[in-house]
């Protein structure tokens, strides 16, 4: 305990001590939100508001023969119907095609062309087909459902094996249902490693499709503003869909204004601009009146992207010692019936940039297959690529660690990157700034007393219950490339001072943590600093994906707030008649040193002439952060039902600097729940035969409850490795419990099954661990 003179009194704390970064700062968005007050986009109705509903397809591959839309439009409140053909004629553009990958012979990637909606083909379940404006939502329900449409069914193919097939129905010209390919690292070295190999291990591993999920779902409000287009939606991208928006229907940039209030959850889902959102656009521009969508669940189910859904082959060859000698992995990817870029990139350049992990491993030979199938497209979701190659990596390290009957925790201190390498260039050429990787494990299994397994191993077998030890090392890269943030500060008469940047918050807690970083520069009160995001006529730029929020738009913001004192101090030399060097500065007021001359901040923004002191300010990191940790959790299986519980969960993650202990905790434990939940719980399944989602609503989807986590997450984090690639050495941490969390828990199960004499089943195990899936396996069928 500390003692009574080694704390300061919070009212004798300086304000950027008790508000700035390093402390545990309550976040700033939750108390509108407590008390109803957030203004999400189904809050704001507008005048003359109308309502939009789409028709989707039944169908998971058909022809659409024709849209009879007359009796549609006679109905009453109905103010508008529009089909694929309407908006071709209006000149809106299909979607972006993803264009940047090529297919094993060299040729351009083979991908279908989408349009807003559906012209002539619809290739999955729920594809928007027509759209319907009226006056009220279920006007626009019941017009909806007097459209005539006559279709005509096709052969379709939603799992990976039948759109392979030698007769499957074809999605282009090309003569399969590949999209492209990519190839790493030395095939033929590859091969002389394993074939000199001590030990080879092989995994066939299923990363399944899953959803989202947000609370919120996709909402749009567009409508006529002042000459302009405003659309108010929830997003993590605002400037994206923005331009997007533009592209499509035509409309200047400078014409559009893209506002994001509260966002109930993105999780990558609500990253770039959906069809949906461009028909909501066209539909207010092309009426001029408001029009609103809100997508109900069973739409979210259908026609949001969907995160993982690939099957991968993996091999790791081992010398005697334990040391990796070579890395195969084989994938094939199902990226849906649209392929996006950020689908086929998730899959076949992200995560194979992380796919050796937080070990030294140099020889690779990695094969990476899109595939069309006729389901919703893929694209991100919490760790987007990362967790599938780390799941992949650690299902090896365990299983390896059986084969070899090397203990497992000596064969990753064998071969991890120590830090004396650092920068590391690994396999796929990502470099590394910094890394304490053994180090970061030995915390971590100290915290989980790793020694006192066989004790708390021999109380759950006096229950009748299996109990397994899991672990995983990994790393993570963050920030989509997307290294540069513009922010602008001011400081207002009233001496506020007001940050608007582009990232963009929902429910991280960023707009907390921009505040304590302008609270240390400018050391005020932080209810004296407001921050403006989801405003594309304040702010432009990526957005908030990929980890990036902190590293790039806090960074930013350390620089903005400084460049914007520095200009402040300048002034108020010139206000006080002495030179910038002989002023102090402290909590809003400029003094001249030795003399009672001063001048708070609301003063001198008074005296210009706008009234303000104000500053444009970019900033770019350097290079990627590499977030990393050792998490460990216990599970008791019961083998006569298959039924799992998580009985303990500790990490250690080395997040580099931390701005804000609580939020930083906040999204580890979080993430951390959503990687349990695909373990054991989720997946998204459509019916091989109908094409239909049998998993398209909460009655079938088996989505993260709070009785799936254990009673207490054991949550730690080590500051001693900042990143040296942005200013302020912060490391991206919102996925980093999701990437851990899947291995983690599968290889704790794994384990289990090992200990207890199953030790070949131990490496077929599959996610979603269900207490069905378990069992079937327990009873060998």
């Amino acid at each position: 305990m500390n003692s009574p003179s080694a704390t300061l009194s919070s009212a004798s704390q300086p304000e950027n001590t008790r508000f700035g970064s390093g402390q545990a700062v309550k976040r700033l968005e939750d108390q509108q939100l407590l008390i109803g007050a957030g203004l999400y986009t189904n809050d704001v109705a507008l005048p003359d508001q109308t309502h939009l509903v789409f028709l989707r397809s039944p169908y998971p591959h058909a022809k659409i023969k024709s849209i009879d839309a007359t009796v549609a439009k006679g109905m009453p409140g109905v103010r508008g119907v529009f089909t694929g053909a309407d908006l071709q004629a209006a000149g809106v553009k299909p979607m972006a095609r993803a264009m940047n990958f090529k297919r094993a012979d060299g040729s351009p990637l083979s991908s279908t062309t989408r349009y807003p909606l559906a012209t002539d083909t619809v290739r999955f379940v729920g594809e928007p087909v027509a759209a319907v404006v009226a006056d009220t939502e279920m006007q626009a329900r019941d017009a909806a459902e007097a459209l005539q449409i006559d279709f005509e069914a096709l052969p379709s193919a939603t799992q990976l094996s039948d759109a392979l097939a030698p007769n499957a129905p074809l999605f282009t010209d090309a003569p399969d249902n590949i999209v492209a390919e990519t190839r790493y690292g030395d095939a033929a070295a590859t091969q002389r490693a394993f074939d000199q190999a001590a030990h080879v291990v092989h995994l066939d591993i299923v990363n399944q499709r899953v959803a989202a999920l947000s609370i919120e779902p996709r909402s749009v409000l567009a409508y006529p503003d002042n000459g302009r287009l405003t659309i108010r939606m929830s997003s993590q991208m605002p400037t994206g869909v923005r331009n997007t928006v533009s592209d499509l229907i035509g409309l200047d940039k400078e014409k559009i204004r893209v506002i994001v209030g509260d966002v109930g959850g993105g999780f990558g889902m609500k990253t770039g601009a959906y069809a949906e959102d461009v028909v909501t656009a066209f539909c207010a521009h092309t009426l001029a009146r408001p029009v609103k969508w809100i997508a109900d669940r069973s739409e979210e189910f259908l026609s949001s992207s969907h995160g993982r859904d690939i099957q991968t082959k993996a091999s790791l060859a081992l010398a005697q010692d334990g040391k990796i000698v070579g890395l195969r992995i084989e994938t094939l990817a199902n990226v849906g019936a649209y392929p996006t870029m950020t689908g086929l990139a998730i899959q076949m350049l992200i995560g194979p940039w992380v796919q050796s992990s937080v070990y030294d491993i140099q020889t690779i030979d990695y094969h990476f297959t899109g595939v069309m199938t006729h389901t919703a497209s893929t694209g991100a979701y919490r760790g987007a690529g990362r967790p599938e190659a780390i799941y992949n990596m650690e299902r090896l390290m365990d299983e390896a660690a059986r084969v070899s009957g090397i203990d497992r925790i000596e064969l990753r201190r064998k071969n991890f990157v120590k830090p004396e390498q650092m920068p590391y260039k690994n396999p796929m050429g990502q470099v590394y700034d910094t890394g304490a990787f053994e180090m970061i494990m030995n915390e971590a299994l100290e915290a989980a007393d790793w020694q006192g397994f066989a004790k708390r191993e021999a109380a759950s077998k006096a229950q009748g219950l299996w109990r397994g030890l899991g672990i995983a090392t990994f790393l993570e890269w963050t920030g989509g490339n997307a290294l540069e943030e513009n922010v602008q500060v001011q400081i207002l008469a009233d001496g506020m001072i007001e940050v608007a940047s582009a990232v963009n918050a929902m429910g991280q807690g960023i707009a907390t943590s921009l505040a304590q970083l302008v609270v240390d520069v400018f050391g005020v009160d932080i209810s004296q600093v407001r921050v403006v995001l989801g405003d594309t006529d304040r702010a432009n730029g990526f957005g908030s994906a990929g980890s990036r929020s902190l590293f790039t738009g806090g960074s930013a913001m350390r620089v903005g707030a400084e460049k914007t004192l520095d200009k402040a101090r300048d002034l108020a030399g010139q206000a006080l008649e002495a030179s910038p060097a002989d002023l102090t500065y402290q909590g809003g007021k400029f003094s001249v040193k030795g003399t009672d001359l001063q001048i708070s901040l609301a003063d001198l923004a008074k005296r210009q002439p706008d009234a303000r002191i104000e500053v444009q300010s970019s900033t770019t990191a350097s290079g990627p952060t590499w977030p990393n940790g050792c998490h460990i959790c216990e599970i008791e299986l019961n083998p006569q039902t298959g039924e799992t519980k998580v009985v303990s969960y500790t990490s250690m993650n080395d997040a580099g600097r931390i701005v804000n202990p609580m939020i930083v905790e906040g999204q580890l434990d979080g993430g951390a729940v959503q990687g349990l939940g695909q373990a054991l719980l989720e997946g998204l399944v459509y019916d091989a035969e109908s094409g239909q989602l049998v998993t398209g609503s909460l009655m079938d989807y088996a989505a993260p409850r709070a009785d799936i986590m254990p009673q207490m997450f054991h949550t730690l984090t080590n500051q001693t490795v900042p990143s040296t690639n942005n200013v302020l050495g912060v490391k991206g941490v919102g996925e980093l419990g999701t990437i851990g969390a899947t291995p983690c828990v599968v290889n704790a199960v794994a384990d289990a099954f090992a200990r207890n004499g199953r030790g070949p089943q131990a490496s077929k195990i599959q996610m979603p661990m269900t207490p069905f899936r378990l069992w079937e396996q327990l009873q060998g069928l």
